[in-house]
Order: structure tokens, then C-alpha cells, then sequence
């Protein structure tokens, strides 16, 4: 067991050794070390604490000036006491209820009374000979719609009949156009 040290053996005998490079460190990833400057201990909630209370007293009083304003509505008895008592503009007196009544109606078309219901609203118009149709009752509600069985089914002009709940005037002026015209129904 012989050891033998091999040199190197140059490639060439005019080569001479390279100059000996002087090694350069890497740039560090890390920054250069400074110092931390000196300062005063940090007092956490000190600045925050005046907004917060200020806040606090301007919710206070909006809370006691809503209270204030909701007793004396409450003392005053609100604006319908104030209207009643004068204070206010005095109120308007609703409008009187308008009186219903049943109007039976004969319709020329049977075929159209018979797609009607109780409960479904109705435009009644007049056609004339004389002049162009008109509407004589707007959203009228169809209270029945009697059978043939009830003897006021299909007649012999070809009409059927219906029961409409009006007003009182609007039943005046039905009755008054199915005299003179022919009557339709269309469906509201």
C-alpha cells in the first residue's frame, strides 16, 4: 500500500501561473445592522379615549333630546289630539261611503257571460247604431251569473243575463243603455 501524491503536470511548458485572485464577498441578503434610536414608552388607548368619550356624550345628548321631544308628543297627545282640539288644520271628513246595488244587466254575447264568475270585474260598454260605443260602467263586480236552469239563461235575441253590484247611478245608467244598445262586457 504505497501512496502516491500526483501533481498536476502543466499543459504547457510557456504557461506561466495564473495571478491569484482575491475573493470578494457576496452582496448578504440581509441589511446592515443599525442601531434602534431611543424612545418614549408607547401609552395605548390614551388618544382613542377622548374621541370615544366625546362620541359617548354626543349620543347622549341626541338620546335625551329624542326624549324629551317623544314625552311632550306624548303629553300633547300627538297631532290627531292637536287636530281635534283646533290647534291644527282641520281635518278633512272622509268621503260618504257610496251605496251598492245589484242591477241585472242582459249582455248580447251569452258566449261572453258565460266565461264570467262571481267576484271578477267587468267594463260594461253600449254599442248604438247611431254612434261609436261606449263604456257606461268601469269595474264593476259580477255579484251572480244565473243558469238556463234559473230561467235567465240564453234567450231568443241570443243574450244572457248577469248581475252586476254598481253604484246606484251607474245601475240608473245601465238599465237606461240595455233599453236603446246593445251591451258588451270585457273583462278588467
Amino acid at each position: 500500500m504505497s501512496m502516491t501524491s500526483q501533481t498536476p503536470a502543466p499543459s504547457s511548458p510557456s504557461s506561466a501561473p495564473a495571478p491569484s485572485r482575491a475573493l470578494v464577498p457576496a452582496p448578504s441578503p440581509c441589511p446592515p445592522a443599525h442601531t434602534v434610536p431611543a424612545f418614549p414608552p408607547l401609552r395605548v388607548g390614551r388618544g382613542g379615549d377622548r374621541l370615544r368619550r366625546a362620541l359617548r356624550r354626543r349620543r347622549r345628548a341626541a338620546s335625551a333630546a329624542l326624549a324629551v321631544a317623544a314625552a311632550a308628543l306624548a303629553v300633547a297627545g300627538g297631532p290627531q289630539a292637536q287636530a281635534s282640539r283646533g290647534a291644527g288644520p282641520p281635518a278633512a271628513e272622509p268621503p260618504p261611503p257610496v251605496r251598492m246595488v245589484s242591477a241585472p244587466v242582459r249582455i248580447a254575447d251569452a258566449a261572453a257571460v258565460r266565461l264570467l264568475r262571481p267576484g271578477d270585474r267587468v267594463d260594461v260598454v253600449a254599442a248604438e247604431r247611431a254612434g261609436p260605443p261606449r263604456v257606461v260602467a268601469e269595474g264593476a263586480r259580477v255579484d251572480a251569473v244565473p243558469g238556463p236552469e234559473e230561467g235567465a239563461g240564453d234567450a231568443g235575441d241570443g243574450g244572457a243575463l248577469v248581475v252586476l253590484s254598481v253604484p246606484r247611478d251607474t245601475a240608473r245608467a245601465l238599465v237606461g243603455a240595455g233599453a236603446v244598445a246593445r251591451l258588451a262586457v270585457t273583462l278588467c
